[in-house]
């Protein structure tokens, strides 16, 4: 069976919208896209979302476990054979606190594929194929207003600075603003009727990259 590994943060978690600092909730599992994505294609999905996530940047106020670039390698040997490994980062990276462009964001979500593409986590020890995903900009909204001052700007600047890195790496690529908005309840999270879009949406992408059949 082909697997797929989704290595992204909270919105690939299934983390709703933020009414308040510090909570700790989750859609149920039917509503995540990893999850919807995968029943559509009839594939095993390893969904590895983690809250705070950014592409390569250590974050000093929630710790280093949060950068993706100290946490894929393992990941890719735990969970090897992988046919495709789908990379939705950059959200995080657009706190105000990182003070990065669009280009330096998109540039960490690079380096990450860069990683899966050099290993042998795929069948026979080959490399997987790799979908980079633009993720849906963000908004200053609700409890993360201040958190994301300036996001806006920086994550509209992702998708196209991606793009470019993709092709440069022969990846696939997906846009996921295309699909779906944030919450305005936060501007940051994705709400469960998104979700599914985007879970949808991705599918057809995948079946695209990988030539598989509609089930």
């Amino acid at each position: 069976m082909t697997t797929i590994l989704v290595f992204g943060d909270s919105n690939s978690h299934g983390t709703p919208a933020l009414t308040e600092l510090g909570q700790e909730r989750r859609f149920p599992r039917d509503s995540r896209w990893p999850v919807v994505m995968e029943r559509a294609l009839d594939v095993e999905v390893v969904c590895e979302g983690h809250p705070g996530r950014t592409t390569v940047y250590d974050d000093p106020l929630k710790g280093e476990h949060k950068t993706g670039l100290r946490v894929l390698p393992a990941l890719l040997e735990s969970h090897r054979p992988l046919d495709l490994v789908m990379i939705m980062l950059g959200t995080n990276d657009c706190q105000s606190r990182f003070a990065l462009r669009g280009w330096d964001i998109a540039a960490g979500a690079a380096r990450l594929a860069e990683i899966v593409l050099a290993s042998t986590a795929g069948p026979g020890g080959r490399a997987p194929e790799v979908m980079l995903i633009a993720p849906v900009p963000v908004e200053e909204a609700g409890v993360l207003a201040e958190m994301f001052q300036g996001g806006p700007a920086r994550s509209r600047a992702i998708a196209p600075a991606l793009r470019d890195e993709a092709a440069r790496l022969g990846c696939g690529f997906f846009d996921a603003g295309r699909v779906c908005a944030v919450d305005p309840v936060d501007g940051v999270h994705l709400t469960a009727e998104a979700q599914r879009s985007l879970g949808l949406a991705l599918a057809e992408a995948v079946r695209e990259r990988l030539k598989r059949p509609t089930p």
